[in-house]
């Protein structure tokens, strides 16, 4: 049976802590080890304040979604594999019949349909949209959400500005990291587990490990030994400072902060009722969708989601080499009802007018089937959608042609893309930060062309 949480229960065990304890949850919401951090995310605001800032939340698809299967079809063409296209809530736009309720609110979505870019290995393909920049030279460029955190965040905020929903790093951990930002702008990674029913009941495991501390230490001792911790990290950090002692100790920092915080409910999905959990999907990502919610709720201003598997899909994510049309609609069955949930919740709420919602992969799929059935990866010409906040819904943006094999219209690149995502969140993409080399470096390159005609 899954156990529930009032916020009052909450704080109550946040006041019981160990040393140890206390390591672990400071250093395991890092990226790294012990130059492990987080970013700060923006205060709580309420939804109906005019001034409250905007949020991103990333829909990551591990391993490389198939355009024509989703956003791209041709049925008309022995390419489109079998896949029927279906209509939307715009007139004139059709999408693949995979994503049904996602048709139903095509009027807050623009769907760029000439992705192109240079970069066909999953590992290069990831660092490059999720950076802006290939893996190349000595330069450690911060992957978006360190970025975006940054450029919208709020130092004093109890929360991360940068949390990652079950990622799946084994492609390329640089594309998560904060790079030539630093330690303190790191991600919190939140679980990697699955949503599931115990007795009747939903539980989700996605969740901070080690806020919940143990009863044999009351806020008075925890304080003493906090104290005690810091005379020692003063004293070593006078003899050896640097990034690393720096990093550190803003982990512990921000630990304690967010441990003590009521803002930590947020991540206490129990509180959610199970016929909203229903409507999400009872799956790891369903429920990351869920949890992005909640967060944006708190002022979150960077949350990326994932997904990264499906029942019966047969592959690993979108990585669909084998019997592709069958792996695609078992991810779609999990990406349809998240997604459309999350944005008629997020609208419910208030919350869709600041929240950008982005979704892409590291590449497209080939528009010919192989002879497994399956569908090879394809950076030439692909798919990536922005929805929610600050995007001028109802459009399609550059074309493929009738057998997707190439971009037939409005190339767009991953600077491109990005820098409209900044448009759309009114981040400055000029914006300059020192890297790890001494240069200054823009947020998105100077010589992007953002999609103006998305951004509102």
């Amino acid at each position: 049976m899954t156990r529930r949480h009032s916020p009052q229960s909450f704080r109550d065990r946040a006041a019981r802590t160990s040393r140890r304890t206390l390591l672990k949850a400071a250093l395991g919401c890092a990226a790294g080890a012990v130059s492990s951090g987080w970013f700060p995310a923006l205060a709580a605001e309420t939804a109906g304040d005019p001034g409250r800032k905007r949020s991103c939340i990333l829909l990551w698809m591990s391993g490389g979604p198939s355009q024509i299967d989703t956003f791209d079809p041709k049925p008309e063409h022995a390419n489109g594999g079998g896949v029927k296209s279906i209509e939307t809530a715009v007139p004139g736009i059709r999408i693949s019949e995979n994503l049904p309720l996602v048709a139903k609110r095509m009027k807050q979505m623009a769907i760029v349909r000439s992705m192109s870019t240079k970069e066909g290995d999953h590992s290069r393909g990831t660092y490059l949209m999720k950076t802006g920049y290939r893996p190349l030279g000595p330069i450690q460029y911060p992957s978006i959400g360190a970025l975006f955190s940054k450029e919208l965040g709020d130092i004093e905020a109890d929360l991360p500005g940068y949390i990652s929903v079950a990622p799946f790093r084994g492609f390329s951990a640089a594309a998560y990291g904060p790079g030539f930002l630093g330690p303190r702008y790191s991600p919190l990674i939140v679980g990697n587990a699955n949503a599931v029913r115990v007795n009747g009941n939903i539980a989700s495991t996605l969740r901070v490990e080690n806020l919940s501390l143990p009863g044999n230490v009351d806020t008075a001792r925890h304080d003493d030994r906090l104290s005690i911790l810091t005379s020692l990290e003063d004293e070593f950090s006078a003899r050896r400072p640097g990034s690393a002692v720096d990093g550190h100790r803003t982990a512990y920092k921000n630990a304690i902060r967010m441990m003590r915080s009521e803002a930590a409910a947020g991540f206490e999905l129990d509180e959610e009722p199970d016929s909203l959990k229903e409507k999400y999907g009872l799956s790891e990502f369903g429920m990351g969708c869920l949890l992005a919610r909640r967060l944006v709720e708190r002022g979150v201003p960077f949350i990326e989601v994932s997904l990264n598997s499906a029942a019966a899909n047969g592959s690993f994510g979108w990585d669909t080499h084998q019997n592709n049309q069958q792996g695609v609609a078992a991810l779609c069955k999990v990406l349809d009802p998240a997604w459309a949930a999350l944005m008629e919740d997020l609208e419910e709420r208030g919350l869709l007018e600041t929240t950008t919602i982005v979704w892409m992969g590291e590449f497209g799929r080939t528009p010919r089937l192989n002879a497994n059935a399956g569908r090879d990866h394809f950076p030439a010409a692909w798919s990536a959608v922005l929805a929610g906040g600050g995007v001028n819904g109802g459009r399609v943006v550059g074309s493929t042609g009738p057998d997707g094999m190439k971009v037939a219209d409005r190339p767009v690149t991953e600077q491109d893309f990005l820098g409209t995502v900044c448009g759309c969140l009114g981040i400055d993409r000029t914006s300059e930060n020192i890297s790890n080399v001494g240069r200054p470096i823009s947020v998105i390159a100077p010589e992007a062309v953002p999609i103006k005609e998305i951004i509102t």
